[in-house]
């Protein structure tokens, strides 16, 4: 008989050696050859140059282990992620070492979720959090179904990139909404193994990705990296029976924080997807805040939140959300004032 820690233990701890070997390569490799970051100084704190080939670790490891699974069949949420894993690779290294137009960035994006859409994955439906369920899907026309999942995986695949700004952030991050998925889909009315599998393999992923990555970083996940764990955790949200809201509740913090910067680039007419360093992580180290305490609150915000979405359930989650957004954006708009004065005085 195989135990709980055979069945989930044996996955996290293979994607998460893979991830740091990886990583480790990379690093010792990097300390060898000159790379160029050209982004140093636009949107991340580092000065020096440091390896952005983390993200090649996490997908490596985080595929890797799906294909060697014995307990995993490969169906259309497993092809989703191999396929689009492996699109986000390509691009995403390609922009960490040449830098691709923000245009080519949002075309891949679109080609992605539309490959994973065309396999089978798509938001038909969303819990009402008042009772009963919203379906996308109207005289099995699915152009609701396609715009929905469009806005929901590229919201989140570019609110986990922005939010990679400091050492151990969006990781970190990830990590929490990773194995918060897990632990949901273990619940006896979710009841899902395949999916509990796929969320702690790929939190194994991670880890192993954020011992390299925490202050001070040796190993960035550039853009295929953050792009990558946006993508996977948007999949699993859906592949878990549309938990839109528990993951909306988890990563409240970063979704948050990217409507609050759209917002203000959109009223000071700057362009929309351009990196630049105001956002909270940022706001907060020019009020003296230091990178671990940073972490720490975003940790223990998005842990508060795992918590509440586990222990409640929708029209709980739902009241947690709004409270926890009005909590954010009060924080964000006391942040923005005392800008203000830092600047007058």
């Amino acid at each position: 008989m195989i135990t709980p820690i055979e069945f989930y233990g044996l996955p996290f701890l293979i994607s998460l050696s893979i991830a740091s070997i990886l990583c480790y390569v990379f690093v010792r490799v990097q300390s060898s050859f000159t790379f160029r970051d050209k982004r140093c100084g636009k949107r991340h704190i580092h000065k020096r140059h440091t390896s952005r080939f983390g993200g090649i670790a996490i997908i490596i490891s985080f595929i890797t282990t799906l294909v060697i699974n014995e307990h995993l069949f490969f169906d259309h949420i497993i092809w989703s992620m191999i396929v689009g894993g492996i699109i986000i690779l390509i691009v995403g290294v390609v922009d960490d070492i040449w830098i691709i137009s923000w245009k080519s960035q949002i075309f891949a994006q679109i080609v992605v979720i539309l490959l994973v859409f065309i396999i089978g994955i798509r938001i038909e439906f969303v819990t009402n959090p008042f009772g009963g369920v919203i379906w996308f899907i109207y005289n099995n026309v699915p152009l609701i179904s396609l715009i929905f999942t469009l806005v929901w995986i590229g919201i989140i695949m570019n609110a986990i990139n922005w939010c990679d700004g400091i050492d151990g952030l969006a990781g970190g991050v990830v990590f929490i909404a990773a194995i918060t998925l897990f632990i949901i889909s273990l619940q006896p009315h979710v009841a899902q193994p395949p999916i509990a599998i796929i969320s702690i393999i790929f939190a194994g992923s991670v880890a192993g990705f954020l011992i390299f990555n925490f202050p001070m970083a040796k190993i960035f996940a550039g853009s295929s990296g953050s792009f990558f764990m946006g993508f996977v955790i948007a999949l699993i949200a859906i592949g878990a029976g549309a938990k839109i809201g528990t993951t909306l509740l988890v990563l409240s913090v970063p979704l948050i924080d990217a409507i609050w910067v759209v917002g203000n680039r959109f009223r000071n007419h700057d362009s929309l997807f351009h990196g630049n360093k105001k956002h909270l992580h940022h706001k907060l180290l020019e009020c003296g805040w230091s990178t671990w305490n940073i972490l720490i609150l975003y940790y223990i915000i998005t842990i508060l939140c795992a918590i509440v979405a586990i222990m409640t359930h929708d029209i709980g989650k739902f009241i947690a959300l709004v409270i926890f957004c009005g909590i954010i954006f009060i924080f964000l708009m006391m942040l923005s004032y005392k800008s203000k004065i830092n600047r007058c005085s």
